[in-house]
């Protein structure tokens, strides 16, 4: 559809919403509006950026990390998060517009490509405010979700077979399954070991994934996440195994789970997507969940946990971007393996 060299457009286009993720990825979690106040500003001095000051990547780099006045340094993630995620448009760019369309206008990659962007933006913010704070805000994951179902209208719209699965339609089947994998794990590992498996924001995050991978690309990336948190997340424990906390747990602190039934109905929740509603309308989730979606109660500017508690959005995120970037391939892999041992 496009030159091979109109991937700088998406890479510059990425950079920028790039830009406005930091912004979410600071406010958000602080219960800060995003669109109020509405002009960026430092967060150590609270000046006002000039438009100088925002273009992506440039500024940060021309002005070596620091904000104009040349005394506070802007951390190196605002760099970090635009470099990703202009490189993530690239590459999705390049794909989508580029490599597979045969004519001047492909609805299924052109759908596609809108929906990957939005979606690897959503998974950006994601990871880095589960790795700064432990929580991946609700909002973040609805915005997922709801990006799965406007793809699949798209796709209803233009009559293109991937609009349906197993009798419904195919983003709904693809939460469900992204709902019933990680709940799984958090039920079985609740009833197994007494413990909390997996986070609830993992659970909501896994049916974002779902409602746009759909059930094949969110069980592979499910699957990618898994790999990669027990060799990344065991290779992070090994190396700061000697290393103290910085808060000791006493020894005979009680630990309470979470209780079955509150795990069954939230779980539940998660389907009727009790959670999105919620935040519409907060008193539902009050009613439902017990809490405020609002709530900054749990929020820790640097929360300290053990070198053995390991977010697991990252993982997911990540896994979830290799299936969007690399399906042809990972769909090779499958099929190959699958032949080989007698299955096809």
């Amino acid at each position: 559809m496009f030159p091979a060299w109109t991937w700088v457009v998406g890479f510059w286009f990425g950079a920028a919403i790039g830009s406005f993720l930091n912004v979410v990825i600071y406010r958000m979690p602080r219960g800060i509006s995003i669109s109020k106040p509405k002009n960026s500003y430092c967060p150590s001095c609270n000046k006002q950026l000039t438009a100088s000051e925002l273009v992506p990547l440039l500024s940060w780099a021309i002005q070596k990390g620091r904000c104009k006045c040349g005394k506070n340094k802007i951390g190196s993630r605002y760099f970090i998060v635009e470099l990703i995620t202009g490189s993530l448009f690239a590459a999705i760019w390049y794909q989508q517009f580029c490599v597979y369309p045969q004519s001047s206008f492909e609805p299924l990659y052109t759908i596609r490509a809108i929906g990957y962007m939005l979606f690897a933006a959503a998974l950006v913010a994601a990871i880095f405010t589960d790795l700064a704070h432990y929580i991946i805000p609700d909002q973040i994951n609805a915005f997922m979700f709801f990006v799965g179902v406007a793809m699949n209208i798209a796709f209803m719209a233009f009559g293109l077979e991937e609009a349906w699965l197993w009798g419904m339609p195919s983003s709904i089947a693809g939460a469900l399954v992204g709902i019933g994998v990680l709940w799984g794990i958090a039920f079985l590992g609740r009833i197994l070991f007494r413990k909390d498996a997996m986070g609830h924001g993992d659970i909501k995050m896994a049916r974002g994934i779902g409602a746009v991978l759909l059930p094949l690309g969110a069980g592979l990336s499910f699957g990618m996440a898994v790999a990669l948190g027990a060799v990344i997340g065991g290779l992070q424990v090994m190396t700061l195994r000697n290393k103290p906390t910085p808060q000791e747990v006493a020894e005979d602190e009680y630990y309470e789970p979470e209780s079955i039934g509150s795990l069954v109905k939230c779980g539940l929740g998660y389907v009727l997507c009790m959670d999105i509603v919620g935040l519409i309308w907060p008193k539902v989730y009050e009613w439902w969940f017990g809490e405020n979606p609002y709530s900054l109660e749990e929020f820790e500017e640097e929360p300290e946990v053990e070198h053995t508690m390991i977010p697991f959005g990252p993982y997911l995120a990540a896994g979830a971007l290799a299936v969007m970037l690399f399906a042809p391939q990972l769909g090779a892999l499958v099929d190959l393996y699958l032949k080989n041992n007698g299955f096809t």
